[in-house]
């Protein structure tokens, strides 16, 4: 395991349930079998990340699968991308599991990998290491990863923010990074129950030091969802905040609502030294 310390970024390795570097820094391994990495220090707030009810709002609408779409072309995108012999992939704000647990099955054909799942929620890598025990979960920030040099083959960042400096420190040399941005028109339906004028997401692609892009596609397609889904949908987004209660009973009441689905899926590579 490629772990290191978030306080002196020595190597951590693992006593029966502690994880614990060479100048005895220790951090436990939870019940659950996560590992906490996010020293007090590090959080902007007591309890950093997403909430109980947004996680339970996101398990919600990811258990009826209308984001596979996007998980299966993720994962198709790491199977013909990744070197032979990957050891390690690491989902950078994986939530509580959802598309971590999906990027297992790459296990069939890289069967030393080890697949890793990092976000700064307790409550959500609480439930995604309970869940999917064959994924290794931390809580840990995005922008001081806890991995080694040089240790990771490929990283995958959905929406999730992450330092360039982190990426070209933890990825390998020809290693990959798969982003997932909003496209242009995704979640334009809901959009329309907000805002007057919606604008359209920007769709150029980020320029990442130390990284080419080699490949840009994009995935669109529609979802018809119940009212219950579509609210979920609402509250995993930015746009919760701005929705009115007369939306909420809206999207409530809904039995069929159709929204667009509409992804960026980038796949950028290491540059060599």
């Amino acid at each position: 395991m490629p772990y290191q310390c978030p306080l002196c970024h020595q190597s951590l390795t693992q006593q029966a349930n502690t994880w614990r570097c060479e100048n005895n820094h220790q951090f436990d391994l939870a019940k659950e079998g996560y590992v906490n990495l996010m020293p007090a220090h590090h959080k902007s707030s007591k309890n950093p990340g997403d909430n109980k009810e947004m996680m339970q709002a996101r398990r919600l609408f990811l258990n009826t699968d209308h984001y596979q779409p996007l998980r299966d072309h993720v994962v198709n995108t790491l199977s013909k991308s990744m070197m032979q012999g990957a050891t390690n992939l690491l989902d950078i704000g994986c939530g509580e599991g959802y598309y971590t647990s999906a990027f297992s099955k790459l296990n069939k054909q890289y069967p030393e990998l080890n697949v890793h799942g990092l976000d700064i929620s307790k409550i959500a890598v609480r439930y995604a290491a309970k869940r999917y025990p064959e994924c290794h979960f931390c809580v840990a920030s995005s922008h001081r990863l806890p991995f080694a040099d040089d240790s990771l083959d490929a990283v995958v960042r959905i929406y999730a923010p992450c330092r360039p400096e982190e990426l070209q420190r933890a990825i390998k040399e020809n290693g990959l990074l798969v982003t997932v941005t909003p496209a242009a028109r995704h979640l334009y339906q809901l959009k329309e129950l907000i805002y007057s004028d919606v604008r359209l997401h920007n769709i150029a692609p980020e320029n990442i030091d130390g990284f080419t892009l080699i490949e840009d596609e994009q995935l669109h397609y529609e979802m018809c969802l119940q009212g219950e889904e579509a609210t979920a949908l609402m509250q995993m987004t930015p746009f919760a905040w701005k929705t009115s209660q007369a939306v909420w009973d809206q999207l409530g009441q809904e039995s069929q609502f159709s929204c667009e689905a509409d992804f960026s899926i980038r796949v950028y590579r290491k540059n060599s030294q």
